[in-house]
């Protein structure tokens, strides 16, 4: 079978005795043999080795159950709602990418982290690329993070912040943001993919050889994913998003990655004219304060591992026009329409004739499948005029046959609901969601004066 000719025209040479020829032959001119001659190894670069090197002492590799852990101690940030994000505080060499849409308080955070992490005594330099130092320190002497130990540069340039980081010698480095600075090593302006590679895999590089935690501040696209190539998630160590409503004060960070901690933690905070407050409790902030009303329910959402009652609400009016609207803030518009079409079917509770607002208190966002009791609950005593009492909680799923399905962390969800007093919590123990809605009544009729018949 004739040998497929190389791609490339470099010299080629005779494995058998040696000899060379510019053009590529399938027998060897000098010794005859077929299928001999093949590509100049030595020439083309093809196999060509690399030397191994051997390590130091210091980087000898050792069993892991040699190593020991507590020579990355963490460091708490101050703020104890993000070091319950990183999983306890700031470990050396980290390296942490927070992102979050323009104006939701990034900034105001890691300032407040910075002051906090310098009172302390750690030394910070905050590597400001998108204010000047002038407007950091207005907003610094308004939040109250004002600390000597807390040092400040506006640089876009990567050369000139690792600079300040030779001179200042931080314990902790923050730079605001990674879009916005630019390095002589790569070409392009700041901000493109290729800049943004080149930025930051050199802070990651300066962090992990001085055992130095740096925050970098990341911009997210219109979609609300973080602008940039995919490869910065995957070389920084924690990827945090801080979230929150333009509407309401309330903000949340979520770790979406964090290879020193759990990735199912929320930290809760409170935007102020004084600067971001931490809500280590907040309990109160997603319940009403009035007399129980008919077409209210609480349930018990889950974000991250803590637990919270959410106020559920839900109006119904009867309709003038052929199609009835559902409005809904909070919860899942297609989840509560199959609940409203479970509760039709199921319960006899007719809601196709009546326009449906259905909403959470205070601006949350309860999404998940364990509303659906809740908004059942909600929704069918808005229609029979019924008003839930305030010791009565809601967890449960509902699936299309009118089950109450259990939900994730319902032990959880169950303790927390009695630590806030709520004694009486409705969920899958009682089977369907007739059952459960009957259970309700039954507080409700267990009350003076009240006398209601089941569904």
């Amino acid at each position: 079978m004739a040998s497929r000719r190389p791609a490339t025209a470099a010299p080629y040479r005779c494995t058998e005795c040696g000899w060379t020829t510019l053009k590529w032959v399938g027998r060897c001119g000098e010794c005859q043999q077929w299928g001999t001659v093949v590509e100049a190894a030595e020439q083309t670069g093809i196999t060509r080795g690399v030397t191994a090197v051997s390590p130091g002492a210091g980087r000898a590799a050792l069993p892991i159950t040699h190593i020991d852990s507590r020579d990355a101690p963490r460091r708490t940030t101050g703020v104890g709602e993000f070091d319950r994000v990183l999983g306890g505080g700031l470990v050396p060499g980290a390296a942490i990418l927070l992102s979050g849409e323009p104006g939701v308080g990034k900034s105001t955070l890691l300032l407040e982290v910075a002051a906090k992490s310098a009172k302390v005594g750690r030394r910070v330099l905050y590597a400001s690329a998108e204010e000047s130092t002038a407007q950091v320190r207005l907003r610094a002497e308004r939040t109250g993070a004002l600390h000597d130990e807390l040092y400040l540069a506006a640089e876009t340039d990567l050369a000139t912040i690792l600079g300040h980081v030779d001179e200042v010698q931080p314990e902790l480095l923050i730079v605001d943001s990674v879009q916005t600075v630019a390095s002589g090593l790569s070409e392009g302006m700041a901000g493109h993919p290729s800049q943004v590679r080149e930025v930051a895999s050199t802070l990651i590089r300066v962090a992990k050889d001085r055992g130095l935690p740096v925050i970098i501040v990341g911009h997210v696209t219109k979609d609300g994913s973080i602008a940039g190539p995919r490869i910065l998630e995957h070389l920084v160590d924690v990827v945090c998003h801080f979230e929150g409503d333009r509407q309401t004060s309330l903000r949340f960070v979520r770790a979406l990655k964090n290879r020193f901690g759990p990735t199912d933690e929320v930290g809760c905070f409170d935007m102020t004219g004084a600067g971001i407050a931490e809500v280590p409790d907040p309990s109160a902030l997603f319940l009403g304060h009035g007399s129980p009303e008919p077409g209210t329910c609480v349930a018990i959402a889950l974000e991250g591992r803590r637990a919270m009652p959410v106020e559920v609400q839900a109006l119904t009016i009867a309709s003038t026009s052929p199609n009835p609207r559902r409005i809904v803030n909070g919860v899942d518009a297609a989840r509560v329409a199959m609940v409203l079409a479970v509760l039709e079917k199921r319960c006899g509770v007719e809601t196709s004739k009546l326009d449906v607002y259905v909403s959470t208190v205070g601006g949350v966002r309860f999404t998940e499948p364990a509303a659906d009791l809740a908004i059942a609950i909600a929704v069918a005593g808005s229609v029979r005029n019924d008003a839930v009492p305030r010791t009565l909680a809601a967890v449960g799923e509902l699936s299309l046959a009118g089950e109450v399905r259990p939900v994730t962390q319902a032990a959880q969800r169950r303790s927390e609901a009695a630590r806030l007093g709520y004694t009486d919590v409705i969920d899958n123990r009682s089977g369907t969601i007739r059952a459960a809605l009957n259970d309700v009544r039954a507080r409700v009729r267990s009350r003076p004066g009240d006398d209601v018949p089941d569904f």
